[in-house]
């Protein structure tokens, strides 16, 4: 078990209240009054989810859009944010960046805190959404015969990165500024039987919706739709980044956003994911 893992479990006896789905979901659901809140938290740390000298607005661009790519697989429709900012000299950049991330999805700053430190530098944000569909939407709730789907292609992101790590910087807006799938998110909602946002590689995202939902997720490789040359498959289904959706749904029901079917839900096995028939070897994806 990775350290983040182990951590994470310790904490799951104080994150008692419901709304914390019991830390195994990306977002906390709150109900409040006749209305249902979805709160996430996520943050990113100098070297290790940027890379060194990185233009300081498209680290601003990707904190919220990390944070509102979970809001999307919930089918919430964001609010505002909260920032968490340590200063630095690049200040007016990431003020810069943060300000046509939040012109771009047309959400509020609302506040949040700032302190010196570092380096490493970190930056937090906190989004807060408002539920569009009832139950809202979860990683627990495939079932066997469920089919599983992706809303794009894979891969992008780790093409973008690695031109951005060689200094050309071509083709690299896919990692250093996603986008998150508020829109699709928002339609799914009422329809899936699971959904989650893939930031940790398909195949380590997949795992962890199979294990919270009980089952096993059985994939087939060759219909998960890539960005990158086909030699790059395997790379591609567990980098992660992509902010594309997983999602599962109801066997014959067909989604109504585009998407791409990559594999069916089955009774619980020896194994929680299955890739070409075979339990995947190897690391599925990041974990710190």
């Amino acid at each position: 078990m990775s350290a983040e893992r182990a951590f994470i479990e310790s904490l799951k006896t104080l994150a008692t209240d419901p709304a914390a789905r019991g830390l195994a979901d990306d977002c906390a659901v709150i109900e409040v009054g006749g209305e249902t809140l979805v709160l996430t938290h996520d943050m990113m740390v100098e070297g290790v989810h940027t890379l060194p000298g990185q233009d300081a607005a498209d680290i601003a661009w990707k904190l919220v859009t990390t944070n509102l790519s979970d809001l999307a697989a919930k089918g919430a429709r964001p609010l505002g944010v909260l920032l968490g900012h340590m200063l630095g000299p690049d200040d007016e950049r990431f003020a810069g960046g943060l300000r046509e991330v939040l012109a771009r999805y047309d959400v509020p700053l609302l506040g949040g805190d700032t302190s010196s430190g570092g380096p490493p530098r970190a930056w937090g944000l906190t989004a807060i959404g408002r539920a569009t569909h009832r139950p809202v939407p979860s990683r627990s709730g495939a079932r066997a015969g469920d089919t599983v789907w992706v809303t794009g292609p894979l891969g992008a992101a780790m093409a973008g990165f690695e031109a951005l790590r060689g200094g050309t910087g071509a083709g690299s807006v896919a990692f250093r500024r996603p986008l998150a799938c508020l829109a699709e998110g928002e339609v799914l909602a009422p329809f899936v039987t699971a959904m989650m946002d893939i930031s940790d590689g398909l195949l380590l995202d997949a795992s962890r919706m199979a294990e919270t939902s009980g089952v096993t997720i059985s994939l087939r490789s060759a219909d998960v739709p890539i960005a990158v040359p086909e030699e790059r498959r395997a790379d591609a289904l567990r980098w992660g980044e992509d902010y594309e959706l997983l999602f599962t749904l109801p066997a014959g029901a067909e989604p109504t956003v585009s998407a791409w079917r990559i594999g069916e839900v089955r009774e619980r096995g020896d194994a929680a994911l299955l890739l070409d028939g075979q339990p995947p070897t190897g690391p599925l994806g990041y974990e710190h």
